[in-house]
């Protein structure tokens, strides 16, 4: 379970305070996939990387029952100075799991061969994206956040992150952000749609996706 509890947050933009989260009280359930909608700019992203724990609320308390992942794909919290091994072995760490075995996971799994020896710095944006999904479906997570990416690089590895995902998803719930309702059909139940502030959850996605494509009108 997802739980929220008066979160509130907010961010200065060009001296103009915007409201991202006002005063959220909400459990999300913990037997669904779930979607987040909203316009560009509604604070979805950010909406995310609080339930990842990544950004922390101006006030409130994010109830978190189970592991919970960072967004899927993101690579911003990798430290550029170190090489891939010892990002992987870091996040291994954090999270108490075998760092040999994760290293091992990814080193197969991303397929960057000589290069997991080198800083990340020297990488190029597809590299970054494949470590880090190489990282993520390297621990077992209760929820997977994704943020748009459910797969990375070429048709090929696009169809491993596939495969890979499906079989995580077995055992494991998403919350998603996605611009495509055929993907949101695809892995969600229930919907919620964020804007101005405010979160709205619907049971059925369908409820969701029709306030969200209203909205567009």
């Amino acid at each position: 379970m997802i739980g929220f509890r008066n979160v509130r947050k907010t961010y200065r933009l060009s001296g103009i305070r915007k409201v991202v989260i006002d005063n959220l009280t909400l459990d999300l359930p913990s037997d669904r996939n779930i979607a987040i909608l909203g316009r560009n700019g509604a604070g979805k992203s950010t909406l995310m990387r609080l339930i990842a724990g990544a950004e922390l609320p101006d006030q409130g308390q994010i109830i978190r029952r189970g592991r919970v992942s960072w967004p899927l794909g993101f690579s911003g919290g990798f430290n550029g100075d170190m090489t891939g091994i010892e990002n992987a072995r870091f996040v291994a760490r954090m999270y108490g799991e075998d760092t040999e075995r994760v290293v091992e996971f990814v080193e197969d799994f991303s397929e960057l061969g000589p290069s997991m020896r080198l800083p990340i710095k020297t990488y190029s944006s597809g590299m970054k994206a494949r470590l880090a999904f190489g990282v993520s479906m390297a621990i077992d997570f209760s929820y997977y956040l994704i943020d748009e990416v459910t797969a990375v690089g070429d048709e090929r590895f696009k169809q491993k992150c596939n495969e890979m995902f499906q079989s995580k998803i077995e055992k494991s719930r998403i919350i998603m952000i996605s611009h495509s309702v055929t993907t949101i059909r695809k892995f969600c139940k229930s919907g919620c749609y964020l804007e101005g502030g405010r979160l709205f959850y619907y049971e059925d996605v369908e409820d969701a996706i029709e306030v969200h494509s209203n909205s567009q009108i």
